[in-house]
């Protein structure tokens, strides 16, 4: 199932490796050969991009309805879209392993993926938005109130990087609402240190596929990408700063033309230099 998976993040475009010329900016500052928008699998950007803005809108008018009008949408795209209908399914099967009392997700992105488990597993989902509040609803995404203490919550996600919105926002909030986290289903692991810090936090980490040598070599044997872009994700999976080092290097006009570029570009430029990732 993970090489199904893996081949879909490149099929929707989900993982792009750039041109050997023209890495991606990171919202860190630092340059990478690959960028990942695991929500692409729920069909294609456009759709994706739809969703999100869909998320945005329901948001915004009423947070007791919004999760069923949110998850009407999805399980539309469950019944018409081959790669999200693979990875939700990957996703039950995986949670069907745990133990716990409810699904949660987070704003925006963990929506994609934690509640359409909750209504295949007939479980209730919480809807937990940026700003910590949550709507709870049963498995038909209708409102319901129950007290959540010494409850368990299974939290989905699409993407688990440093764990960063774990730490900061989504594990606090279910403990402070007397609730507890023990396991976290994520998409794709981009192994950069996510696990330990779950760990040191007392949540189990399961992925469905990972950005690794695997996922990448496969892209390679299925011409998704070329031998060039394959080195170059290699040399950045060794060691990141070597690669942004060596590719400055070696384009010494990037930075200047990135300025003069303007917008987000030039941000992400001048974040290098205040960064110090570039002299």
């Amino acid at each position: 199932m993970s090489n199904k998976i893996a081949q879909d993040l490149f099929k929707t475009n989900a993982v792009r490796v750039a041109p050997s010329d023209t890495p991606f900016w990171y919202t860190s500052g630092k340059l990478g050969p690959f960028y990942i928008n695991t929500h692409f699998l729920v069909k294609d950007e456009q759709t994706a991009n739809d969703m999100l803005k869909l998320i945005e809108n329901a948001s915004a008018e009423d947070r007791t309805t919004a999760p069923k009008v949110i998850f009407e949408a999805f399980k539309s795209l469950y019944e018409t879209s081959e790669t999200y209908k693979t990875v939700i399914d990957a996703i039950v099967e995986a949670a069907s392993k745990y133990e716990f009392d409810f699904i949660s997700g987070g704003e925006r992105r963990d929506f994609f993926f934690s509640m359409m488990p909750a209504y295949i597993m007939k479980k209730p989902h919480l809807t937990i938005y940026k700003d910590l509040s949550s709507t709870l609803t049963d498995s038909d995404f209708n409102p319901i109130e129950d007290s959540m203490d010494g409850k368990v919550s299974l939290h989905i996600a699409d993407l688990i990087t440093e764990a960063s919105s774990y730490e900061r926002a989504w594990v606090p909030a279910l403990r402070d609402m007397g609730a507890d986290i023990k396991d976290t289903i994520a998409v794709v692991d981009r192994h950069q240190n996510g696990r330990a810090v779950l760990t040191a936090l007392g949540v189990n980490m399961e992925t469905l596929t990972g950005i690794n040598k695997d996922l990448f070599d496969e892209a390679l044997s299925n011409g998704a990408i070329d031998q060039a872009q394959y080195d170059l994700v290699m040399k950045f999976l060794a060691d990141p700063d070597i690669y942004m080092k060596d590719f400055l290097t070696s384009h010494p006009d990037f930075i200047d033309n990135q300025i003069a570029m303007g917008g987000k570009n030039e941000q992400r430029a001048r974040l290098a230099i205040e960064k110090g990732f570039v002299q």
